[in-house]
């Protein structure tokens, strides 16, 4: 049996009770890889974070050491995508080399297309708003990139989601919709009706079958968490008022939001909100990944004002993961498989 596999159903069958922090790996699975943004670069584990190395090397007139801060991580099997304040960077292989493919950012926000062998189209969020690249598809990936304005140019973007064929933008002035990859937009909830409060919109999650089940989920500034079950036109109140929200993941039955004051997680839609974060320690929960989890979603990563921490249990217990980052800010955590193709095969 595989490496992968190995990890894969240990995962499934060991309960949350006897989940251990994996011990160091001496081999490299590259599919057990760890990225970590932060201020100062781009970071990478081998070991499922035991342990955090800087990422060096990268074009001579570009070196990844001097890339500055790291916002975006989009990993596509062997090719990883990174937005960093000095502009767009590229690998094919795990992370190992790396090419800038275009200048634009800083990036606040990364999305590629959601049949990435067919189109290379790639969305860049920026503080002054959405930028967009397509190439040629028989283009080489790591050919350089133009990124072009689109009509979304309304300060920060914080989240792009795009179930298809509607893309959704979270921004600073509000959240926008494009039935046509971004080339028009109009903003949501205008509508008296709606119920969806002006205001940045700091987080965004949707249905991974927004076709059929047309739900989402954004945060508005501090005036908590909102949800709608049709695409956008009414929108009713789900909890967490005063409190920022910096990112929400739908993973099977539970939505979770990482906020300024800690971890959340709902089992019914933000009727009721659970805090989680045993550990914690009080910590600014930002970024939160569930890496390689098989339905369970036992194990969890989350990146903090002050450092990376590991659960085992679901997130009731975090234990602080020493090293290289034990107190960075960290800006963005991601993996691959990505765990979108996870999420997608229980709840929403």
């Amino acid at each position: 049996m595989s490496r992968v596999a190995a990890v894969l159903t240990a995962a499934a069958l060991a309960g949350p009770a006897v989940a251990q922090v994996p011990q160091r790996e001496t081999t490299v699975v590259t599919s057990l890889t760890i990225f970590a943004g932060t201020a100062r670069g781009l970071f990478r584990s081998r070991d499922w974070g035991t342990s955090f190395h800087r990422v060096l090397g990268g074009d001579a007139d570009a070196p990844l050491e001097r890339v500055g801060a790291v916002g975006c991580l989009l990993p596509v099997g062997p090719q990883v995508v990174v937005g960093a304040e000095t502009g767009v960077y590229y690998s094919s292989d795990f992370g190992e080399t790396w090419k800038r493919v275009s200048d634009a950012g800083p990036c606040t926000a990364l999305l590629g297309s959601r049949y990435p062998l067919a189109d290379r189209m790639l969305f860049l969020g920026t503080p002054g708003g959405l930028l967009r690249s397509a190439l040629d598809p028989y283009a080489q990936e790591d050919s350089p990139r133009t990124f072009a304005a689109t009509p979304i140019a309304t300060g920060r973007v914080a989240r792009i989601e795009w179930p298809g064929p509607l893309l959704f933008v979270a921004t600073a002035e509000g959240l926008f919709v494009s039935p046509d990859s971004a080339a028009s937009a109009a903003r949501v909830g205008t509508d008296p009706k709606a119920s969806l409060p002006a205001g940045e919109v700091t987080a965004l999650v949707v249905s991974a079958f927004f076709a059929a089940d047309p739900a989402m989920v954004v945060a508005v500034g501090t005036e908590g968490v909102f949800r709608t079950a049709d695409g956008g036109r009414r929108w009713s109140h789900a909890g967490l008022r005063g409190r920022r929200v910096h990112e929400l993941i739908w993973f099977g039955p539970f939505l979770y939001a990482a906020t300024d004051s800690g971890l959340f997680r709902t089992e019914d839609l933000g009727n009721n909100w659970t805090p989680l974060g045993d550990g914690l320690a009080g910590r600014e929960a930002r970024r939160l990944l569930f890496p390689l989890a098989p339905a369970s979603g036992a194990e969890a990563f989350l990146g903090t004002d002050h450092g990376i921490y590991w659960t085992g249990d679901g997130g009731l217990n975090w234990r602080a993961l020493p090293g290289l980052l034990a107190s960075e800010p960290i800006l963005a955590l991601a993996t691959f498989p990505a765990p979108d193709a996870v999420r997608k095969k229980g709840g929403r």
